[in-house]
């Protein structure tokens, strides 16, 4: 709520991300949840208060994420030996990890992301890379207001803008920095011990051009994965590139 007020994030915005990500997980066959939400039903009838209830003002059901049970795995090599497999290899060309203070009330501003920031920067210092390089991301929307303050801390979208990027279409298929193409946490699931390694997949699936149509970021080479602790208590960002032939 401090954050919206701060920002002038409203539940539209939140809507936006709810609604892309549950239609990303529709065409995931991975997804935990592979059902679409429908506007009317959620938010705009006078039953949406039954179908979307309030979890904690101003969040409703549907911008939390389900707990899963899944698992992911990823292969690591030194580069020749990569190069030597089928697939494209894909470099973990920069990683970030930040921790901040765990209780809110001790933070200097409780709306200020700071692990999130700094993990992601020492990713880009890393990889030499700026936000603007990135063709594909999965962040951590644990709730939706995540996926949108997450995607200014790390430097897609100036404070108070994220939101808004959000219900413009910025960040689907497409729009200027696709989020969450999975499905994210919202509907690829959220297995906890698992998530941060099923994001890097995601990401390599993206990077090597695997995923159809529907799904698939056009001829993207560079990707960011940011994966969160507590509410940014631990945070480790991932910056992966196409290796060219």
């Amino acid at each position: 709520r401090l954050y919206m007020e701060k920002y002038g994030v409203t539940r539209e915005h939140l809507l936006a991300v709810s609604l892309k990500n549950q239609e990303m997980g529709t065409l995931n066959p991975y997804a935990h949840v592979e059902m679409a939400l429908d506007r009317e039903g959620i938010f705009d009838s006078p039953h949406a208060i039954v179908n979307n209830p309030t979890s904690a003002d101003p969040l409703h059901l549907y911008d939390l994420c389900p707990v899963s049970d899944g698992a992911a795995a990823l292969v690591l090599c030194p580069l020749e030996m990569a190069k030597k497999l089928a697939k494209p290899p894909i470099l973990i060309a920069g990683f970030g990890q930040a921790t901040d203070i765990q209780t809110l009330q001790e933070r200097d501003d409780p709306t200020d992301l700071k692990a999130v920031t700094l993990a992601a920067q020492k990713a880009f210092e890393m990889a030499k890379l700026k936000p603007g390089d990135i063709h594909v991301a999965e962040l951590h929307d644990a709730f939706t207001i995540l996926e949108i303050a997450e995607s200014e801390h790390v430097g897609f979208f100036k404070k108070g803008e994220g939101g808004k990027a959000a219900a413009a279409g910025k960040t689907r298929l497409g729009g200027q920095i696709p989020i969450n193409l999975s499905g994210g946490l919202k509907a690829r699931g959220h297995p906890v011990g698992a998530t941060g390694v099923a994001q890097v997949v995601d990401i390599v699936f993206q990077l090597r051009h695997e995923l159809p149509k529907n799904r698939q970021v056009q001829k993207a080479e560079n990707g960011l994965t940011v994966n969160f602790g507590g509410f940014g208590n631990n945070v480790l960002a991932f910056v992966l590139r196409r290796v060219q032939s």
